[in-house]
C-alpha cells in the first residue's frame, strides 16, 4: 500500500490531493497547522500537526514515506516565503530520511517560452501581478532541480476550485498546445497522483490545462 504526506493539505488542491489517495485506498499523512479542520473520517488518514519550516517535526512526519505531494501556498506579494523556503526543507529532511519521490505544484511563469533560453516569467507581457508569487515558484523549483530526489514540479495557470473531469492536457517544461490557461484543482490532485504510479515527468517541471 503506497504512503503519501500531503503537504498543504488543507487548501483546495490539498484536500484533494487527500481525498483522492484515500479512494485510492493509500495511506495518507497531512502535515500542517491547521491539519485538524480537516474533517473527512477515514482509518487511512493520519493528522499531523506540525510547523512547516521545522526541521525535526519535518523529518519525523517523512518517517517511511513513499512520496511527498507537495500543494504549499502563501500570498502572492513576495513577502510570503512558504512554497521557496518551506520547500527547502521538505528536501532537505527528504533527503535524511531516504524519502526519494516528489510531486509539487508551482506557477506557468516557470515553464519554457518559445525561446528556450527564457521562462515565461521573464517574457516581456508577462503579468508584473504575478512576478512575486512567481519568484518564490522559481526559487521552490531551483531548490528541487539541485537536490538529488525524483522530483516533479507541476506548473499550473489558473486553478479552479473544481472536482476532477480525467480531461486535461500535459506537456513537459512547456505550456501544453491545448490551454485553456485553467486547470481543477481536481484535476490537477489527479494528474500529480497519476504521474506518482506512472512516473512520466520526471526531473521535469509539467505544464497542465484543462
Amino acid at each position: 500500500m503506497m504512503e503519501v504526506i500531503v503537504f498543504g493539505a488543507t487548501g483546495q488542491v490539498g484536500l484533494q490531493l487527500v481525498k483522492q489517495s484515500l479512494w485510492k485506498g493509500w495511506k495518507v499523512r497531512a502535515f500542517g497547522r491547521n491539519v485538524f479542520d480537516i474533517t473527512i473520517d477515514n482509518e487511512n488518514l493520519e493528522l499531523i500537526r506540525g510547523a512547516l519550516f521545522d526541521e525535526k517535526e519535518v523529518l519525523n512526519a517523512l518517517e517511511n514515506c513513499d512520496a511527498v505531494l507537495s500543494a504549499l501556498g502563501g500570498g502572492f506579494d513576495g513577502t510570503d516565503k512558504t512554497r521557496s523556503l518551506g520547500m527547502k526543507n521538505i528536501v532537505k529532511q527528504m533527503e535524511k530520511s531516504g524519502c526519494k519521490r516528489i510531486i509539487a505544484i508551482g506557477g506557468m511563469g516557470v515553464l519554457n517560452s518559445p525561446e528556450e533560453n527564457k521562462l515565461l516569467m521573464d517574457m516581456l507581457g508577462f503579468p508584473q501581478e504575478y512576478l512575486p508569487v512567481s519568484n518564490e515558484h522559481k526559487a521552490a523549483y531551483g531548490v528541487l532541480n539541485n537536490s538529488a530526489t525524483d522530483w516533479t514540479f507541476v506548473c499550473p495557470p489558473d486553478i479552479i476550485n473544481g472536482e476532477a473531469t480525467g480531461v486535461y492536457h500535459t506537456a513537459a517544461n512547456h505550456p501544453p498546445e491545448a490551454n485553456q490557461y485553467r486547470i481543477n484543482s481536481g484535476d490537477l490532485a489527479l494528474f500529480m497522483l497519476n504521474e506518482l504510479e506512472k512516473n512520466e515527468y520526471v526531473n521535469m517541471r509539467v505544464g497542465i490545462s484543462n
